[in-house]
Parts: C-alpha cells; sequence; structure tokens
C-alpha cells in the first residue's frame, strides 16, 4: 500500500486537531464535572442514608420513651389499685368480725394476713402507725419493729413519708430501701395513703431496678429493631452501616468478626489514635473522617483510603456510622468518565477514518502532480501526469506534459556531451579521496596511542624516564617530575647529572656505565636529603627505590636509549622487618611461656624443701647463712620467671584507670634513691597529661626499667631527661614505630640520657630475651624485652634511636578521657590461721611437688589423700570420699581431664567442699579471675595455709 503524501498528512494533521480539540474540550468541561456531580450524589446518598437510619432510631426512641412513661404511669395505677384493695381488705375482715368498737390491738390477726399477700417479683404491701412502727411487714426483721435505724432507712425517711401523707392524703415516693430476698439496698417507688380512722398508712412499691430491667428490654429490641434494618444496606459497593457506643462496645457490625467486640484497642495505622476516638470526635459535626484501613481481600495492608460519617444518637448514647471505601464512592464516577471516554474515543476513531479519507480525496491530484514533478527533477523525463480533469488541475497537468517533451530533447543531447566528461574527473576523485582518508586514519591512531601511553606511564606508581644515547631526557612521567622537582616541559633535554644532582649521580654512575655496555642493571637506592637534597626542602621522607636500567641498541649495534624504572620499596621493607620481629618475638614469647611453667613447679618444690629445712632449727651459722643464700636465689629465680612471662605477654595484666601524673610523679620518688649521686633526673610531665588504662604495677616497673638503663650508660654521671605530653594526633613523625599506629588519642613519653647510645646490634636486638651489652653476671638481658612485652600487653608502641645527646626510648600509650574515680579507703581482710584440720584431696602429676605439698598440709594439721592426674582423682570423687573437705588441684595434666575437671566434679558431687587451683601458667589467673581460687606457682607454706583459708570462705 502507498503511504500518504506530506500534503495529505498535513490536511490530515490539521484535520485531527480541529476534531481533538472539539473531543478534548467537550471531555474537559463535560467528564469531570459529570464525574464530581455523580461522587456528590455519592455522597450526598451516603449522608441521606444515614439520616433515615437515625431518623428511624429516633422515632424508635420515642416509642419506647412513650412506653417507658405509660410502664411507670401503668406502675403507678397497679401501686394505688393495690393499696385501696389491701384497705378494702381490711374493712371487710373488720365488718365480718365486727371489730369496730374493738381496740386497734386485735386488729394484729388482719394486719398478720397482709403479710402474706404476694405480688410480682419482691414488691410487697406494707403498714405502718404514725410512730413509724411496721404493723405489718413481711420481713421478720422490721414487723412490729420501729423504722428508726433499719437499712435503708438512714435518714428517717419513712418517718418524713408518714408526716407528707398526714399532711396530704397520699403521694408517691422515691427513696432507697432494702430488697426482701437480699441486703441489698437500693432506689424504690412507692406509693402511700394516710388512712385516719385506723391511724395507719398504707404503702406498696416497686424497685426501680425492675422498670429499668424493662426500659433495658425495650432498649435491646429498639437496638435489635435498628440493627434489622442497617444490616442490608449496602453503600456504592461495599459500604456499611455499623453502631457502638461511647465504651468502644461494638453493637452491630455486619461483619460477625466484629460484631459485639470491644475494639478501643484498634488504632488509626497513620495517627496512632483509637479509632473509636476519632469516630466520636466526628460525630454530628457534619464532616467526613477520612483514614488508611486495610480490605477484606487484603487484610493487614492499611493503605486504602476508607470514609465514614457518624451520627450521635444521645438517647441510648449510640452511635451510628457509616463506613465505605473512597474507591467505592469514585466507582460510578469512574465507570461514567470510562464510558464517556470510551464513547469520545469511538467518535474519534470514526472522525480519524473520515478525515483520513476527505485528506486523500482532496489531495491525491496534488500528490500526482508532486510524484510526476519529483521524477521529472530526477532525469525521469517520460514520465507523464496521466491527469485528465476538466478544472485548472487539469490546465496545470497538460502544462507540465508538453514542457516535459520539449526538455527531454534538449537534456539529451548536452548529457551526452557531459558523460564523458564526467567519467575521466569521477576516477581522478575517488583515487585522491582514498589517499586523504588513509593519511586522517593513520595521524588519529598515532595520537591516541601516544596519549594513551603517556596516561599509562602517569597513573604507574613508579619513576619512569627515557633518555638517549648521551644521557639526556626525552621523556619523564608524572611520578619522576614529582620526585626530582620538574614538569615535563622543563626536563626534556636536561643531562641526568643536572637532573639528579653531583652526590646521586656519583653514586648511580657506575651503574649507568654498566647499561651503555648493554647490561640491564638493578640496584637500590635510597633517597633522601643527604642523596638529593631537595628532599630536605620539599620535606619528603625518606624513600628506598628498586632501580632498573634497561638499554636499547639500535641497527648499527650502538646503544641509542636507556629506560629507567624506580619503585618505592619502602613500606615493603618495613613490613618485612616487622613481620619477621613479631614472629621471632612471638616464637620467642610460646617457649618463655612453656619453660616458665615447668620451672615454677622446680621452683615450688625447691623453695619449699629449703623453708623445711630451715625450719629444723639444726643447722651452723655457715649452714643457714649457705641456706639463706640458696632460698634468695631461687626467689630471685621465680622474679627472673615473671619477667620471662611479661616478655611472653602471659603475665597477668591488670589493666585499671591510672592517673599517669600521679604514677610518674611516684616513680620519681622511687627512683631517685637508686641512681647514683652524679647522675641527675629530670622530670618534664604536662600538667593536663591524660589518663591511661594500665597496670600501675607494671607501668612502674617498665619506667624503672629504662631509668636504670640510661643510668647504667652514663657511668660517669649525667642527665636523665623523661617527659611526658599528650599526642591527639598522630604525624608522620610517629610513624616510625614498631608497628603502624591508629587514629586516636595518645601519652608520649620519652626517656634520654647523655651516653654513647645504642650499638647497632642493639638497636636491631634490644627487644630480643637476654640479649645484653652488660658484662657476664651483670644483667639478665630481660629489662628492655620486659618493657617490650608490657607495652604490647597495654596496646601500646615503643622505639628505641639515638640523637646527638645518646639514647632514647620512646612509647605511646592509648589514652583516656575518661574521669578518675573517686577513691576509696582500702580496707583489709586479715586472715586467721586455721586451727579446724580438714580432710584434702591433693591431685598434681609432679611426685616431688605433691610430697612437699603433702609435708605442708599434714604439717598444718590436715589430712591428705593424693592423686597423681585428674583422671584418678575423678574416679576417686566418683567413688565416694566420705567427710571430703576439699579439693587442691593443679590445672594442667596429662591425660584427657584438666584441673578444672576435677574442680567440676567436686562442685557437682560435694558442693559444701572448698576447690583450689595450682598453677604455674600466669596467664590462668586472668582468665579464671571471679570463677576459682587460684595459687600463683612458686609458693611457700604461708601463702598454701592462706588461699586455704580463703578459698574455704568462698566455697
Amino acid at each position: 500500500m502507498q503511504s500518504p503524501s506530506p500534503i495529505t498528512l498535513r490536511l490530515f494533521v490539521a484535520l485531527m486537531v480541529l476534531i481533538g480539540g472539539v473531543l478534548g474540550a467537550n471531555y474537559w468541561f463535560s467528564v469531570p464535572l459529570v464525574q464530581k456531580n455523580v461522587f456528590g450524589i455519592e455522597l450526598n446518598t451516603n449522608r441521606q442514608v444515614l439520616d433515615i437510619v437515625y431518623d428511624f432510631a429516633d422515632r424508635i426512641y420515642f416509642d419506647a420513651e412513650a412506653n417507658v412513661d405509660a410502664t411507670i404511669q401503668s406502675h403507678e395505677q397497679r401501686l394505688r389499685s393495690i393499696v385501696e384493695l389491701t384497705a378494702s381488705h381490711i374493712k371487710t375482715m373488720r365488718d365480718q368480725n365486727n371489730f369496730l368498737q374493738q381496740r386497734s390491738a386485735d386488729m394484729s390477726a388482719i394486719f398478720e394476713q397482709v403479710r402474706d399477700f404476694k405480688l410480682n417479683n419482691d414488691d410487697y404491701i406494707w403498714i405502718a402507725d404514725y410512730n413509724g412502727k411496721f404493723l405489718a411487714h413481711p420481713l421478720d426483721s422490721l414487723h412490729q419493729k420501729t423504722a428508726a435505724q433499719q437499712p435503708g432507712n438512714e435518714e428517717n425517711v419513712i418517718f418524713k413519708i408518714i408526716d407528707e401523707v398526714r399532711k396530704n392524703g397520699d403521694g408517691v415516693f422515691r427513696y432507697k430501701w432494702q430488697r426482701l430476698t437480699k441486703p441489698d439496698v437500693t432506689d424504690k417507688y412507692s406509693y402511700v395513703k394516710d388512712f385516719p380512722e385506723w391511724g395507719v398508712v398504707i404503702g406498696s412499691g416497686i424497685y426501680l431496678e425492675d422498670i429499668e430491667k424493662e426500659t433495658e428490654a425495650r432498649k435491646a429490641r429498639a437496638l435489635s429493631e435498628i440493627a434489622e434494618v442497617i444490616k442490608d444496606i449496602r453503600i456504592a459497593k461495599n459500604g456499611y452501616l455499623y453502631l457502638f457506643n461511647s465504651d468502644g462496645q461494638m453493637l452491630f457490625h455486619p461483619n460477625p468478626n466484629i460484631h459485639g467486640k470491644n475494639f478501643t484497642e484498634q488504632l488509626n495505622p497513620v495517627t496512632g489514635i483509637p479509632i473509636y476516638v476519632e469516630l466520636i470526635a466526628a460525630a454530628d459535626t457534619g464532616s467526613e473522617l477520612f483514614y488508611k484501613w486495610d480490605r477484606p481481600d487484603d487484610q493487614g495492608n492499611y493503605v486504602y483510603e476508607k470514609y465514614s460519617l457518624v451520627r450521635h444518637f444521645s438517647a441510648f448514647d449510640w452511635y451510628i456510622a457509616s463506613s465505605v471505601y473512597l474507591d467505592d464512592l469514585k466507582a460510578s464516577s469512574v465507570q461514567l468518565r470510562q464510558r464517556l471516554i470510551a464513547i469520545g474515543f469511538f467518535a474519534l476513531l470514526v472522525s480519524i477514518i473520515a478525515a483520513f479519507f476527505f485528506a486523500e480525496s482532496i489531495t491525491s491530484p496534488i500528490r500526482r502532480l508532486s510524484q510526476t514533478a519529483f521524477k521529472i527533477s530526477r532525469g525521469a523525463l517520460n514520465t507523464k501526469t496521466d491527469i485528465r480533469r476538466n478544472d485548472e488541475l487539469g490546465v496545470l497537468a497538460e502544462s507540465i506534459d508538453q514542457m516535459v517533451d520539449k526538455l527531454r530533447d534538449n537534456i539529451y543531447t548536452l548529457n551526452t556531451r557531459v558523460e564523458q566528461r564526467t567519467q575521466e574527473l569521477s576516477k581522478s576523485n575517488q583515487q585522491l579521496q582514498i589517499t586523504v582518508e588513509r593519511l586522517q586514519k593513520t595521524q588519529l591512531e598515532m595520537l591516541q596511542v601516544e596519549q594513551r601511553q603517556r596516561l599509562i606511564l602517569n597513573a604507574l606508581p613508579a619513576q619512569i624516564a627515557y633518555l638517549d644515547g648521551d644521557e639526556r631526557f626525552i621523556f619523564a612521567n608524572k611520578a619522576y617530575h614529582e620526585v626530582f622537582a620538574h614538569t615535563a616541559e622543563s626536563i626534556v633535554g636536561k643531562s641526568l647529572r643536572e637532573v639528579t644532582g653531583e652526590r646521586m649521580y656519583s653514586d648511580i654512575e657506575p651503574y649507568i656505565t654498566q647499561a651503555l655496555n648493554g647490561n640491564i642493571v638493578h640496584y637500590d637506592y635510597l633517597l633522601d636529603s643527604e642523596t638529593f637534597p631537595q628532599y630536605q626542602q620539599r620535606n619528603f621522607p625518606p624513600m628506598l627505590t628498586r632501580r632498573t636500567v634497561i638499554p636499547f641498541i639500535g641497527e648499527d649495534g650502538e646503544i641509542v636509549a636507556l629506560l629507567n624504572l624506580s619503585i618505592d620499596i619502602t613500606k615493603e621493607k618495613e613490613a618485612e622487618t616487622q613481620l619477621a620481629q613479631a614472629s621471632k618475638m612471638r616464637a620467642v614469647g610460646q617457649m618463655s611461656g612453656g619453660v616458665a611453667h615447668d620451672f615454677n613447679n622446680l621452683l615450688t618444690v625447691i623453695i619449699g624443701n629449703m623453708l623445711q629445712v630451715e625450719e629444723l632449727g639444726e643447722l651452723t651459722k655457715e649452714q643457714q647463712r649457705s641456706l639463706h643464700t640458696a632460698i634468695r636465689a631461687s626467689r630471685r629465680g621465680a622474679e627472673l620467671i615473671k619477667r620471662l612471662l611479661t616478655f611472653s605477654r602471659k603475665q597477668p595484666f591488670s589493666p585499671v584507670l591510672t592517673n599517669t601524673v600521679k604514677l610518674i610523679a611516684e616513680t620519681q620518688q622511687l627512683i631517685t634513691g637508686s641512681i647514683p649521686e652524679h647522675t641527675k633526673l629530670n622530670v618534664d610531665v604536662a600538667s593536663n597529661l591524660h589518663n591511661i588504662y594500665t597496670d600501675p604495677a607494671q607501668f612502674e616497673d617498665a619506667l624503672v626499667n629504662v631509668i636504670l638503663n640510661a643510668s647504667h650508660a652514663m657511668p660517669n654521671g649525667g642527665e636523665i631527661t623523661l617527659v611526658a605530653r599528650n599526642c591527639e594526633e598522630v604525624n608522620k613523625s610517629l610513624l616510625r614505630f614498631d608497628a603502624n599506629i591508629p587514629a586516636g588519642d595518645y601519652v608520649y613519653l620519652s626517656i634520654q640520657d647523655q651516653g654513647d647510645g645504642f650499638s647497632d646490634s642493639a638497636l636491631q636486638f634490644a627487644f630480643e630475651p637476654f640479649f645484653t651489652t652488660k658484662d657476664a653476671g651483670v644483667g639478665s638481658g630481660l629489662g628492655l624485652s620486659m618493657v617490650y612485652g608490657f607495652v604490647k600487653q597495654a596496646d601500646g608502641f615503643i622505639r628505641i634511636s639515638n640523637n646527638t645527646e645518646g639514647a632514647l626510648v620512646e612509647v605511646l600509650m592509648p589514652a583516656s578521657l575518661d574521669a578518675m574515680p573517686i577513691e576509696q579507703p582500702i580496707v583489709t581482710d586479715t586472715i586467721s590461721p586455721v586451727l579446724v584440720p580438714l580432710f584434702i584431696l591433693l591431685v598434681d602429676d609432679n611426685a616431688e611437688l605433691r610430697a612437699l605439698v603433702v609435708k605442708q598440709l599434714v604439717d598444718m594439721g590436715h589430712s591428705v589423700i593424693e592423686a597423681e592426674n585428674a583422671e584418678e582423682a575423678i574416679q576417686l570423687l566418683q567413688g565416694g570420699l566420705p567427710n571430703l573437705d576439699g579439693v587442691i588441684t593443679d590445672a594442667v595434666m596429662p591425660g584427657p581431664f584438666t584441673g578444672l575437671d576435677v574442680i567440676a566434679t567436686t562442685k557437682a558431687r560435694y558442693p559444701h567442699c572448698f576447690t583450689l587451683l595450682m598453677t604455674g601458667y600466669s596467664n590462668q589467673l586472668d582468665e579464671l579471675e571471679g570463677q576459682v581460687d587460684v595459687l600463683s606457682k612458686p609458693f611457700e607454706k604461708q601463702a598454701l595455709a592462706n588461699a586455704i583459708i580463703k578459698a574455704n570462705k568462698n566455697k
């Protein structure tokens, strides 16, 4: 099918714009108005339905009220009749028995009959004289009794009633009185009449509760009638009416799941206010309540808009409300709008078809003329319009056909002449165009390659330079420019000597010579302020570089260029050194911890046995001196083990918030007497120095070690300077500690002496255990290693160095901004020795240690049973040990069980027994703190006795 011409399309578009404008205006001005009016009709219908139901309820109320009034009047008439009938009965009885001339006391028999009269519910007849005495009453507690002090008569209501009816003859009264069947006092409604001929009043009444029950029954019938009316009412599609009271009780709801339920806890999901409160607030305001709610087919999803109108029926304190989804109210208007749109769309479709055919019929001749002219302009001179019309378009078509015939003859001759020349020029132009395109493509590709290479070289984290055979720069990347303070333009053409300077060039000249001889050269070089003076001016950190020089050989075998590649390996070298140092320290620490465990057992046996020998008191003075020396040496060995454990970080670390200023001052007082007189200790501590979390004893021990080392480094005297400052920002000068320092607040301490400084080997091995520069027997080599271990336990950092004055030790400790707690007075707990002998199970795999502890326990007066491992001890405990008082066990023993398993078994089977864990592995003190009582090895007899007392006390 031929596509329509532009003129046809223009005419068609113009018609469509006109038609679309008419239809659009019709939709714009009519559809929204109709939709709005339909929606308003739906809203008004909802209001009318609610008003009709309200009027119906109001009519039921008036009917109920009329019934209530009729009920009260009926009861009043009934009470009058009862009283009159009672009086007639008494009169009849008097006449029949001829009692007219007898005394009033003889009427008691008649009054006794009145007591037996039965009425509905608890209603009855009573008779009282003018003094308030009940002559007839169904209750024995009131019959023949005065009304005073009777229940319900606290205000002498009976006397008031008697006075009133004596004045007026009769009357209806409302007062409180008890019921016959229960002692409750409630409202009563009575008719009372005076009979002066007998000197009495006769009354009968009904309790208002009974009337109210009738009223409530009528109210329930009214509710049932209203519910029957509204249960089938539907507003829009899913809307309905429901009834509730001010207490949030749903009196009627078409949904049986909600009917009769209390919905006070049901909240508006948007406002969070109980929905019944908002419904009550909207009652009789004339405004609708809009809120979000779920739908029956999408329960729990509170996103649907809902609309409610509420009317308050004050007679019964009821609320009648409508409930409808806004989408349902709009459904009719939306449906009407959709139908109008469908009609408009159908009309538009018909208009489109009609407009198209109209435009086609009008523009078809013009399109044929334009097509013919187009073909002629393209050289088709044999084309004819083939239009035969009796109008202006027909004349125009005939003229065009004649002009074409003449033009075809003239053009044919000219084309024949031009065709030959055109073919020759076309071939030449094609060849020239191909050549130009190839040249442009080649230039573009070369430019892109050069730019890409420069971007890559500048992005590489290396210094790259390209030099010619005369050592002059041809190219250098961005990293090379930054290091040697040049730009890409300024460095080109300069010699290598000019750029690097004399010092650096003299260092690297041998490697350049090797490269010029045709060798690829690799070497490491340190760039700093000495090798390249501009480093100091630009405040660059020293940089260790790995350099490679690659020669380029020309066709004649000569070196035509050199490529220099330099990579920064500073961090890699530092990380490699730190990793090796940390691995070595970890290995030594593990070995130290294991050795310390076994050595503590040996020291316990040695010290214990020597103390037993000392207690014998049968030694000569020379032997006693030797024994005391051995005991002191053994105790010094225990201190050595403690230092080993400190180094390996297995010594118990008990950090507390510590006043750094106070602790340094106390250390200064402690150390002053231990340094020579010709050595001076200067302390410079900031007054606002931060507190730190640390073990004060170990911190003090570390300071003493460093200060004493500094004192030993100055045999001829000098000054030691201790400086303490806050360091709130980690700068570049602090980055070369033993590890990378995270950002945070720190306390910086430095100890500077005026000695000869550290030797190269000391700078390398100072933190390793047993390394010392002192003579044999003078030092143990654990001083700085213990300091290192303490600093690492406290999450700190340390470094040692030399400066112009001597050795420098620097420590960086994490600061705490917490305030120091108020110091509490220390209360000491004195432990008295045990006087009661105990039966104790001792468990240890070391026979010598076990024998020593048995001897010590027996000397204290205790009875002991032994087990050489945890498995044997558990078997003994499970087998039964009567009269067992406690268990003392080693922590680590061979076999599947440990001392903790022994303690767990003891606590399970012998809850009254104490438990005590012995350990030579000090890190267990921290792990077990607060769980079990622990005795650290090595220990002496008195320490064992005190531990037993404490454990027995804590059991």
